[in-house]
Parts: structure tokens; C-alpha cells; sequence
């Protein structure tokens, strides 16, 4: 049997610290208005050049109503204290992650799906000063979206997180909030290694499996993504399959000896009859998985493990995985 959930309030409090900074979940500032009147007339800011993917943006310095367009710019923005106005969802997600608290999705608007086509009535409704994303989600629509306003693209997303937290928190000029950030993901990776060493679990291999909806291959995430840089990050080995410098390998649902490890972790984006996730479950390749017959094999959240990047999915991750292992 799996270990009971980690709840967010029991996750945060063994982190021992405070993640977000500048907030917690009853410290958000109050929303601004969304329709009616003209926006509040801030003191003027000298705008700042942000070297983006695509060139050198000038973006209105302290920008506040910020749209974000996929989840990792989303982590982001909230991590550094500023919650966007608007954000796009994953297509077959119904809302924003839920590792966030409610109260905070719901004080900001949807205005669409990633990667897919912008709405501008739904975008300049909001009225903007900014908007996040990455070429990978939205290079074809930059045109329109820069019509909008000031529009900063990293080259992708997943694998360089870090790097593209940098370049969020230059676009919002939060670089103390960031270095705070940065400092707390290493007191924290610290803290979870003294806990794997002390548990003796510092030689596990993890293996992290997805099942996508509309693939007809079963997804092995190798190292370069976001949950398998966290991975490294924690010194925590990999299945020999999974122990690549790519993205993830492709595997047929009836060919899965290489989704096995010592735990294995594994979840589904979309409807389990559509993912194949439920098929998988019940088919001999699954059952002969050594974690599976070990029962090592544990269900996880899609849309904290592969779709929280940033430093708060980050450390709920690594809260979640310790749980999981019994080491925290």
C-alpha cells in the first residue's frame, strides 16, 4: 500500500522554513480590479531590458499584472511574490495546479490553454504589463501576444528551470526574492540528503514513468526535465534505461522492463482510459515490474511532477518523494 498522502500544510511544515517568499497562503496582496475604471497609476518605474530568448525586451519596471502562459513561469511569478492576473492551463488539466492552494487559483483568471492560440479580448481584458512564457509553448504567436504587451520568451521549458527563473525574476525585478529562493532549494536539498544518508537510502534508483493522452507510447523520463534534474539534484541514481541525457525515452505499453527501478513513480496526463494508464495497471508487462511485485510502485501527482517547474514544485517534490520513501 502507498503512504497516505502528503498534504501541502504537513509538506511545508517539514520544510522547516518559508518557501515563498514574502507570503503565505493568507498574504497575498489583494487583487487588483479587473474590469471597470482605469488600473491604479503606480509612481513612475524606469523600465528594465530584459535579454530574453528572443531579443532584448523593455519591460515597465515593478510590473504587477503579469500573465503567465505555462506552468513554470506560473511557479515563478507566485514564488517571487507576485501572483499573475491571468495564466494559462494545461489543455486537458480543468484549472491550474493544485499544489497551489484554491484560494489563490481562484483570484486568477484563466485565458486559455498552453501553447494553444492566445485570446486577446481574454488577455487585454486583464490588462497587462507583462506576459511570461517560452518559445517552445508560444514562438509562432509572439507577434500577437507583443501586441498586448511587453512579451518575454525563455528558449524552453523543463530542463533549465533555474536558469529561466533567473530570467523571470530579471523580467520582475525580484533578484533578492530570487537569491532567497535559490539559498532556501539548497538548505532544503541539504536537509533531504542528511535524511536519505540517515535512512540508508542514498542507493536508490528511482524510476519516474508518464502516461499521456494521446501518445501511444509510454514516456521513461530520463534526466534532462524537470523531475529528473531534481533527481540529480538530490544524488538520487536512476534506472540504467532512464540514465540518459535526454528527455525521456518512448516505450510500448507491452515493453516496460525499462520503467523498473528500485521505486517507481509514475502518473497520468489526462483521463486513465485515454493515457493508458488503466490498460498498463492491469497488463502482465506492469505486473512483472520487480517495484510493482515489491510494491514500490506509487501513483503521483502529474501536475506537481511533471508540470510543477520551478523552486516551489521543487520543494513539495522533494517533501513527496522523502514521504514516499519513508525518509521524512
Amino acid at each position: 500500500m502507498p503512504p497516505p498522502p502528503l498534504s501541502r500544510r504537513a509538506a511545508l511544515a517539514g520544510l522547516g522554513a518559508v518557501l515563498l517568499t514574502g507570503c503565505g497562503p493568507d498574504d497575498l496582496p489583494p487583487p487588483l480590479p479587473l474590469t471597470g475604471g482605469a488600473p491604479p497609476t503606480p509612481s513612475p518605474t524606469p523600465s528594465v531590458t530584459v535579454n530574453g530568448a528572443d531579443g532584448p525586451v523593455a519591460v515597465p519596471g515593478g510590473a504587477t499584472r503579469v500573465i503567465t502562459l505555462d506552468t513554470a513561469e506560473l511557479d515563478s511569478a507566485i514564488t517571487l511574490g507576485i501572483p499573475p492576473v491571468g495564466a494559462a492551463k494545461a489543455p486537458l488539466d480543468a484549472g491550474l495546479p493544485e499544489y497551489w492552494p484554491a484560494s489563490w487559483r481562484a483570484r486568477i483568471a484563466l485565458v486559455g490553454d498552453i501553447a494553444a492560440p492566445p485570446s486577446p479580448a481574454a488577455i487585454a481584458r486583464l490588462r497587462p504589463q507583462l506576459i511570461l512564457s517560452n518559445r517552445t509553448r508560444d514562438a509562432a504567436h509572439l507577434d500577437t501576444l507583443r501586441s498586448l504587451a511587453p512579451t518575454v520568451l525563455t528558449q524552453t521549458t523543463g530542463a533549465p528551470w533555474k536558469e529561466n527563473f533567473q530570467l523571470h525574476a530579471t523580467a520582475l525585478e525580484r533578484h533578492e526574492q530570487a537569491a532567497a529562493v535559490v539559498a532556501a532549494y539548497a538548505r532544503h536539498l541539504d536537509q533531504a540528503g542528511h535524511a536519505l544518508a540517515s535512512a540508508g537510502l542514498t542507493g536508490q534508483h528511482i524510476s519516474l514513468v508518464r502516461f499521456v493522452e494521446g501518445s501511444p507510447t509510454v514516456r521513461l523520463y530520463a534526466r534532462e526535465n524537470f523531475p529528473g534534474s531534481v533527481l540529480t539534484d538530490l544524488g538520487l541514481a536512476r534506472p540504467d534505461p532512464q540514465n540518459t541525457d535526454q528527455f525521456a525515452v518512448e516505450t510500448t505499453p507491452d515493453q516496460l522492463t525499462g520503467a523498473d527501478g528500485d521505486l517507481l513513480l509514475y502518473s497520468g496526463y489526462g483521463h486513465p482510459d485515454r493515457n493508458g494508464l488503466t490498460a498498463a495497471l492491469a497488463s502482465p508487462a506492469w505486473r512483472s515490474l520487480g517495484a510493482v511485485r515489491a510494491h514500490r510502485a506509487f501513483p503521483v501527482d502529474d501536475q506537481l511532477w511533471f508540470q510543477g517547474i520551478g523552486y516551489t514544485g521543487a520543494h513539495f517534490l522533494i517533501a513527496e518523494l522523502l514521504h514516499i520513501l519513508g525518509a521524512g
